[in-house]
């Protein structure tokens, strides 16, 4: 195909998406909204948590939610466990697990014009899902090219289930991918071998100071390690949209452990992960919006009622550390010229730890 005909596809394509956009708007009602949704699933979800295989199963329930006004409505779903290390019986005690929606039976409903959608589960205390939504939201403030995501509560209506594991407990229903780059009139890009560097810089380094600033170092451009590529056609650069935070320091997941190459000693320990930039020059705009957004940020944590007050305070006193970094000349050199030392592990990539 010439680049010619190849450019009015893609123009087509885009009006196309255009059409779609006020379907995509009216998806959107579900993360709209702050509070937190309740849910209850039932039917066989005994058996779906014990299909964990490689080659998992969808698996027929039934999803009832409750509206504002308290009136309650069900719905279909096929449910499925999905994931990797969440996945796995051994390392937590619910999976991450992937909603299938019919097109036909949500009509009318909160998850109208919902296909497939995750949902992430309490891995060991769902204290911590609660902490790993607020990192959305925390990155929700920087930019629309992020994923927005609904705390939930959710309940296990299954009497093959222990007692225990009937109590309500929090979990995150995030937006899915494709409708995230429609919502910002982009595509979901799969093209391999791209490299931070080939990305849109001012996005990327946003990202790169945001993982730096919760301390999370579980990702990576290169083998898209919890970070998705959307485009505004095929042949652009791309910009880069974190997700799963759940390693992050921030969080303070207790099984979240740094990859041993990178020398850290917990998750707790900052390192920023960028590319080597020998001029400061390029962050000043990033750290400038992290300044504006600072009480934005704090607000985040200390204004919500479900975190205790000791994670308030030792968050208060991270975020304290990040700032007195960033505004420190001196500090912050040192800190995001990491990348740029050969004795360093600023270049090793997440995923298989592959250099």
């Amino acid at each position: 195909m010439n680049r010619c005909l190849y450019y009015w596809c893609v123009k087509y394509c885009l009006v196309f998406l255009g059409l779609i956009i006020g379907t995509v708007g009216r998806a959107q009602e579900l993360f709209d909204q702050d509070e937190v949704l309740r849910v209850k699933l039932n039917g066989p979800i005994n058996e779906v948590l014990k299909d964990r295989g490689d080659d998992a199963q969808y698996h027929d329930l039934m999803l009832n939610y409750e509206s504002p006004n308290g009136q309650t409505t069900t719905v279909p779903v096929r449910v499925r466990v999905r994931g990797n290390f969440r996945r796995l019986k051994s390392n937590c005690v619910y999976p991450p697990l992937m909603l299938n929606f019919s097109a036909e039976s949500v009509k009318g409903t909160l998850f109208e014009h919902q296909d497939k959608m995750k949902l992430v589960m309490p891995c060991q205390g769902d204290k911590f899902v609660v902490r790993e939504y607020l990192v959305y939201e925390l990155y929700n403030l920087f930019t629309p090219r992020s994923f927005r995501a609904r705390l939930i509560q959710v309940q296990f209506d299954d009497p093959a289930l222990k007692s225990k594991n009937t109590e309500p407990f929090y979990g995150i229903l995030l937006e899915e991918e494709n409708q995230m780059a429609a919502r910002n009139n982009m595509l979901s890009v799969e093209r391999m071998l791209v490299r931070p560097e080939q990305t849109m810089p001012e996005d990327f380094l946003t990202l790169a100071v945001f993982e730096y600033l919760i301390a999370n170092t579980d990702w990576s451009v290169q083998y898209r390690q919890n970070i998705k590529l959307i485009a505004t056609d095929t042949l652009s650069r791309t910009f880069t949209v974190p997700y799963d935070f759940d390693h992050a320091g921030i969080v303070g997941a207790p099984y979240a452990k740094p990859a041993p190459e990178l020398m850290l000693s917990s998750v707790r320990e900052r390192r920023y992960r960028g590319y080597c930039l020998t001029e400061m020059k390029h962050f000043e705009k990033i750290l400038d919006k992290f300044n504006e957004l600072k009480e934005s940020i704090y607000s985040v944590y200390t204004s919500n009622t479900l975190l205790d007050d000791n994670y308030k305070k030792s968050t208060v006193k991270f975020l304290d550390d990040f700032y007195r970094t960033i505004n420190d000349p001196k500090k912050v050199k040192e800190e995001f010229q990491y990348p740029c030392r050969s004795d360093g592990t600023g270049n090793v990539v997440i995923k298989g730890l592959k250099n």
